[in-house]
């Protein structure tokens, strides 16, 4: 039996594979639930410790995002990029800051030119340490690497999806700082796993890309349309189904329209027409 045509498209803004996990079969589930476009966004496999491994770990991303295209009919776009985490695991690992700070920077190269030569559409993820407390110079460090990433997009004329701190005003607007001072501009910045703060008053004119869990939807399509939806489906064997699963956004946009939260114009804008302004890729059914 043919899967039938989708009135609107479905777009998951930050998905991940990875190739000890479920990988195409994942991405299999997106579509059987109505899914139709995918940013697939790089994770870190293994530690990676010089530009060869980073090098490996950004081929082994378009290598999936290949075979998902071969097996699947969902549009799969690609965001590269070094994770900022990967900065902290080198200081932990002993490699001195400016060591670690270098290896980061030629990643970041590395993955600006993937997108200048058309692999990838975006860089992701860039960002900044949140997860554990980390000393001053470590975060003016990660900070000087994050505006890095906002003038190599900016160069190659991309846009970032930024990973840091829980998404507030005061974050918004210290982002908002980064981006400005790097000549990037804001509405070519994504805050990845962001709270449905929409109102670009607040959230400075950062795109939020919100995270789709119990309330989210409900709270940000009732602030308007400007937002993008993600799963972050991290395809971890050790964590099935974290952060959410595959089929998420498509179930969850479908319970929108059904109670009325969401009309199917309104999903097109946050499906179709919102990723089409911020990658500058066609959106099509």
């Amino acid at each position: 039996m043919s899967t039938p045509t989708p009135r609107y498209p479905v777009w998951d803004n930050h998905f991940h594979m990875d190739p000890t996990g479920r990988g195409v079969d994942a991405l299999k589930e997106f579509e059987r639930a109505g899914g139709t476009h995918v940013m697939l966004v790089h994770k870190p496999y293994a530690p990676n410790r010089t530009l060869r491994d980073h090098a490996r770990a950004f081929e082994t991303t378009l290598a999936l995002a290949k075979r998902a295209r071969e097996g699947t009919s969902v549009h799969v776009f690609v965001a590269l990029a070094p994770h900022p985490a990967e900065f902290t695991e080198l200081l932990k690992a002993g490699v001195p800051m400016d060591e670690a700070a270098r290896i980061q920077r030629e990643a970041l190269d590395l993955a600006a030119l993937h997108v200048r030569e058309g692999e990838a559409v975006a860089m992701a993820e860039v960002g900044r340490p949140h997860w554990r407390p980390v000393e001053d110079a470590i975060m003016a460090k990660a900070n000087e690497l994050m505006e890095y990433s906002f003038q190599l997009a900016r160069d190659v004329g991309c846009p970032v999806q930024i990973h840091a701190e829980t998404a507030t005003p005061e974050s918004f607007a210290d982002l908002a700082k980064h981006l400005d001072a790097a000549g990037l501009p804001r509405e070519r910045a994504v805050k990845h796993y962001a709270t449905p703060i929409v109102d670009t008053a607040v959230n400075q004119g950062l795109w939020p890309s919100v995270l789709i869990g119990k309330g989210s939807a409900e709270e940000a399509a009732k602030a308007g349309t400007r937002f993008l939806m993600e799963t972050d489906y991290m395809d971890d064997p050790r964590y099935p189904g974290a952060v959410l699963g595959p089929k998420t956004v498509p179930r969850r946009t479908a319970e929108l329209i059904s109670k009325g939260i969401l009309t199917e114009d309104q999903a097109w804008t946050v499906h179709g027409r919102n990723p089409s302004t911020v990658y500058r890729v066609d959106v099509e059914l």
